[in-house]
């Protein structure tokens, strides 16, 4: 097996066009267990761990946010990408350990592709754009678009994730997940909720359970017409257990080692429940 270890997007693109089957790393938190479990072989690899580009984030005169797909999740924890996104500060804290969170990261969520990868709820929710580059062009995909199945992405071979871009919202947002300990684990549900005041709009996506992430299109528009999302009012609590409720029906769970789709889909209206509740006390 050859590694290939570019310090440039540019030296990375080159090592993709020259080893075409190569397989792309980043932190490898996903992609090392697969190779020590002999499900995965590649015979060529590309580190991008040493790729600076990647690893930066920028404030965007338009109110958005760009941030690099080698931004490790120990960084979104604090500071001021926590202040930004709340959300995924919050997702970042429930992923594994600290050594861990030094090495994963938003690329490496969006190259696996797992519906149980804890920074994919918070991006479906805020509708993050996904930029791709390879040696002759750059595009923008929307997230629901890149996402197109359980570990599938519409990614091509020639291309590189270097990074996404999302709104900076003006509201509350949240994230939870049930999984089956208290830390270092897979989730076996997760939501992320976040309010847009000037647009009265909330959105709630929902993570392992379901073959991508969801988002709950009809829980949002009925919550939206119960209450003033522009408010910062508490929600009655038959309102929040009813949103609760709407948001399960709209999961798609299925039964496997970690969990029974019943209990998932319980699991993510109770957490539903829950994130509307926090908001709406905040």
């Amino acid at each position: 097996m050859t590694v290939a270890i570019p310090l440039s997007i540019r030296e990375a693109l080159d090592a993709l066009s020259n080893t075409p089957d190569a397989r792309l790393i980043q932190g490898g938190t996903d992609m090392m267990v697969e190779i020590n479990f002999n499900h995965l072989k590649p015979h060529n690899m590309i580190a991008l761990r040493r790729v600076q580009e990647l690893r930066t984030w920028t404030k965007n005169a338009d109110n958005t946010l760009t941030i690099g797909s080698g931004v490790p999740y120990q960084e979104m924890e604090t500071g001021e990408l926590k202040q930004l996104v709340p959300a995924l500060a919050e997702a970042a804290r429930t992923v594994g350990s600290p050594q861990i969170r030094a090495a994963g990261t938003l690329g490496g969520n969006l190259g696996t592709c797992s519906p149980a990868g804890d920074g994919l709820p918070v991006l479906f929710a805020l509708d993050a754009i996904v930029h791709l580059q390879s040696a002759d062009a750059s595009r923008k995909l929307s997230i629901h678009d890149f996402m197109v199945g359980v570990k599938r992405n519409a990614r091509n071979a020639n291309e590189i994730i270097t990074g996404v871009t999302v709104p900076l919202l003006d509201g509350w947002q949240g994230y939870a997940k049930v999984g089956v300990r208290n830390a270092m684990v897979i989730s076996v549900a997760s939501a992320c909720l976040a309010i847009d005041k000037p647009t009265r709009s909330v959105r709630i996506a929902l993570g392992a359970v379901g073959p991508t992430i969801i988002r709950c299109r009809d829980a949002e528009v009925w919550l939206s017409e119960q209450i003033d999302i522009s408010a910062s009012t508490a929600i009655d609590a038959a309102v929040a257990k009813e949103f609760g409720r709407r948001v399960a029906l709209e999961s798609k769970p299925i039964d496997d080692h970690r969990s029974t789709a019943e209990y998932r889909r319980h699991a993510v209206g109770v957490l539903a429940q829950r994130l509307i509740t926090r908001a709406s006390s905040s």
